[in-house]
């Protein structure tokens, strides 16, 4: 840690792959995942519903709610999930992130009906900003937390999770936060004025 950042414990929820809980590790932070799945790499992960430990002193959150009521890349399924609850079911998870009792919180969504639905979002990230040549726009909801900066414009406009081959895990794979994006949120929101308050000890 740093003389001027305090050790955050900080929630990844919905979290599986353990790459942004890691990436606030490595500085130090007491970050944990949490998702109904185990976690796909060793680390500090609870395995339950997110929905139940958001009272516990966290922080910050960074959220990843189930997108797949919600993203504009399903919108012709939209009228059925509409009729049997699948929809709003979903609009009610984003929401309980976003109104979480956590001082600190960032929710993540591809571009979908929450940008309406909700409000929109405070930014939309691509991978090709932080070192990974490929695209997938990603919105971001803030609460007390600043815009992330690009921290590596690379060239290539590769649409890679749109080309996952069928599969098991194709959902997982496309879900996951590339590893570029988890260093910024974790360098850039736990050293932010509103978080960094004086170190601890």
């Amino acid at each position: 840690m740093t003389g001027t950042t305090k050790r955050l414990r900080v929630l990844l929820a919905c979290e599986r792959s353990g790459i942004v809980r890691d990436a606030f590790r490595a500085l130090g932070h007491d970050a944990w995942s949490c998702d109904v799945e185990p976690t796909d790499q060793p680390g500090p992960h609870l395995e339950c519903d997110v929905l139940t430990v958001l009272d516990q002193g966290w922080d910050m959150m960074i959220a990843f709610p189930p997108c797949t009521h919600l993203a504009s890349s399903g919108a012709r399924w939209f009228p059925a999930k509409r009729a049997d609850g699948r929809q709003q079911a979903g609009i009610d998870f984003f929401m309980a992130m976003v109104n979480a009792p956590v001082p600190h919180i960032a929710v993540e969504n591809p571009i979908g009906i929450m940008s309406t639905g909700y409000r929109k979002p405070d930014q939309i990230i691509q991978p090709w900003q932080y070192g990974h040549g490929e695209t997938k726009a990603t919105c971001l909801w803030l609460k007390n937390l600043p815009k992330l900066e690009p921290t590596q414009i690379v060239a290539g406009r590769h649409p890679r999770t749109w080309l996952e081959p069928p599969g098991p895990r194709r959902a997982i794979n496309r879900s996951r936060t590339y590893p570029g994006i988890a260093v910024a949120m974790a360098d850039q929101w736990a050293r932010n004025p509103l978080t960094a308050a004086a170190p601890v000890g």
